[in-house]
């Protein structure tokens, strides 16, 4: 027997006003580098995952990654020379947002510096800068190591360069929470709109493929050396993979004043709780994220159109986020879907990946595809295929290595 968790709805403060709208979106994935371009390909069910071709991968304990294209890294030297990849992929990002958000075109601004903020998600910071540069110092001394070794690695290095190379000065950080960090930035920039910072530039990416990268990963031993398939009967992982997104939030009246007559959506409820200690025998903490979120919204897990699951590929922890939804929706209540399937799971850059398939989603009215999951072992309505759809509320979740747990309601 299912029990099904009732959510009862509470006004909250963001019920009772506006929501905040996001504006712009930029994405730079393992399956296409573009808003535009990564969307088709996810349509058409296009995997960007492949062998490892950087480096010789033999004895490391993946045998496929998803990284992403080195056009998505079209910048000035002086920029390259003092950032890490996972740095400039973001840059890239955010370039592509605020054209999309129409903030900035013609080196005119529609705010006064104060008035923007930068927000980003974090995992493993500037690894393959680090790996660099530490092969420097050992095999030639430290006078050949980078003076910007001391701020490339930083996890909030994209932060700060971002809001340097935008002339972004309003209040900025970082927030750490591996997969479950782009939607942790989401819900940090919603307090900072509160605030009275009119627009955010947030979200995450990651570029953690690099051979001392790889190998920190393989410690939490949820690689897998075949398919990365959640929800799977032969779920044995994840494949780690490289991107991500980066969005424009802003306050809806802000928006309206600079001009915007529509808006991809809005952050409508957020929620994030922390599992217990392993073996403690208490439950996790998905559930409550989950119906923490949608009474934030002031919603019922029937005005839900589809979930964006986390997907961890891994049996233990996918059987805990089906029981989840199970415990909120009901066997097969909702449709889920796990685009991330054709990218890999891309820690800080995940789930600012999935609000952007989210957006995208309601804008053409179609859920993406979970792609090579052909064996369920959960009874859950698994969107294996493009489905056309209205969506107007989507849920989506994210699970961070060592306990955290997001989740974010969207509305379009």
């Amino acid at each position: 027997m299912t029990t099904v968790t009732t959510v009862t709805t509470v006004p909250t403060s963001e019920t009772a006003a506006a929501a905040p709208v996001i504006t712009g979106i930029g994405v730079v994935a393992p399956n296409g580098v573009g808003v535009e371009d990564f969307w088709a390909n996810v349509l058409a069910g296009r995997s960007g995952l492949a062998p490892v071709t950087r480096f010789d991968a033999t004895g490391y304990p993946v045998s496929q990654v998803g990284a992403v294209s080195d056009e998505a890294e079209s910048l000035p030297n002086r920029i390259t020379v003092q950032t890490d990849r996972w740095t400039r992929l973001a840059m890239t990002a955010t370039e592509e947002a605020l054209r999309n958000a129409g903030i900035g075109a013609g080196g005119e601004r529609d705010f006064d510096d104060y008035d923007l903020a930068v927000i980003t998600a974090s995992s493993s910071g500037g690894n393959e800068f680090g790996q660099r540069e530490i092969e420097r110092l050992w095999s030639a001394g430290p006078e050949y190591v980078s003076v910007y070794q001391s701020i490339a690695w930083f996890y909030a290095a994209t932060t700060g360069q971002l809001s340097i190379r935008h002339g972004m000065r309003g209040p900025c950080g970082v927030v750490v929470a591996e997969q479950a960090g782009g939607l942790d930035a989401l819900a940090q920039s919603r307090r900072m709109l509160r605030t009275g910072t009119k627009a955010v530039v947030t979200g995450g990416t990651e570029a953690a493929l690099s051979p001392y990268a790889l190998v920190c990963q393989s410690a939490g031993g949820q690689f897998t050396r075949g398919e990365y398939l959640p929800f799977d009967v032969r779920a044995s992982g994840h494949v780690p993979g490289e991107g991500g997104a980066i969005l424009v939030l802003e306050d809806e009246s802000s928006a309206r004043a600079r001009g915007v007559s529509e808006v991809y959506g809005r952050v409508a409820g957020y929620a994030a709780t922390f599992d217990p200690r392993p073996g403690s025998g208490r439950p996790g903490g998905l559930l409550r994220a989950i119906t923490g979120a949608l009474a934030d919204a002031g919603l019922r897990p029937s005005d839900v159109d589809v979930v964006f699951a986390d997907g961890a590929g891994t049996r233990e922890r996918d059987a805990e986020e089906a029981a989840a939804l199970a415990g909120v929706f009901g066997a097969r209540g909702v449709p889920v879907t796990v685009p991330k399937t054709m990218t890999g799971r891309l820690a800080a850059g995940g789930a600012s990946l999935d609000v952007a398939c989210v957006l995208l989603a309601m804008r053409d009215g179609v859920l993406p595809p979970t792609v090579g999951v052909t064996e369920l072992a959960h009874d859950l309505d698994l969107v294996s295929e493009p489905r056309p759809a209205r969506v107007r509320t989507a849920l989506v979740l994210a699970r961070g290595f060592g306990g955290f747990n997001s989740a974010l309601v969207l509305t379009r």
